[in-house]
């Protein structure tokens, strides 16, 4: 009987270690600056570059804090195909919801906002309709005007489709549904490396 005990006990140890570790584990993100091959800009450079040579952007809004962030950094823009579409299409910029420092959009400048423990910056309040989560991805048109926000971690199939949608103005011509159903076959998908 006394055999018995000692791998119950491990065992039951085990599950019970396992239990409060996440899969949102940090150590499982690369550093900051190894997360991908996207080109990222801060807001300002892409304004300033989109003045220059009209293009979409592609803003990621993320927080320090956020697991589900971290993991679509290294699952989705980490893919090297969606990377190279990305910076081929759009001015990519990330931005963290809770920077202090004031920003110029469309002539207003919004700053942060405290808020409780943490607080917001008033632009990304703004850019997703007041609908905050991380992460978030917005997509703005030519003329900085949003397009759409979505919410919530995208793996690299599903925000390859997302990406084309809104690069070749899909959302122009037909909804969302009949964009997915035919993406690969009418519609053409993103070449992979």
């Amino acid at each position: 009987m006394k055999r018995f005990r000692i791998p119950v006990l491990i065992s039951s140890i085990f599950l019970v270690s396992i239990s409060f570790t996440t899969p949102l584990d940090s150590g499982d993100f690369l550093p900051d600056e190894e997360v991908s091959g996207v080109n990222w800009m801060s807001w300002e450079e892409a304004a300033q570059r989109s003045a220059v040579e009209k293009r979409k952007l592609m803003v990621d809004l993320y927080t320090d804090w956020c697991g589900w962030c971290k993991k679509m950094d290294a699952a989705t823009f980490q893919q090297g195909y969606i990377s190279n579409y990305i910076n081929e299409h759009y001015y990519p910029v990330k931005f963290n919801a809770e920077m202090k420092e004031d920003l110029v959009y469309q002539g207003k400048t919004y700053s942060f906002v405290s808020n409780g423990q943490r607080g917001y910056h008033a632009l990304a309040a703004e850019i997703t309709r007041g609908r905050l989560g991380y992460p978030t991805v917005v997509f703005l048109d030519e003329d900085l005007e949003v397009i759409q926000a979505i919410s919530g971690y995208r793996g690299p199939d599903e925000f390859e489709r997302i990406l084309a949608y809104f690069a070749d103005d899909f959302h122009k011509k037909m909804p969302w549904e009949k964009f997915e159903q035919s993406y690969g076959s009418s519609v053409p998908a993103i070449p992979k490396d």
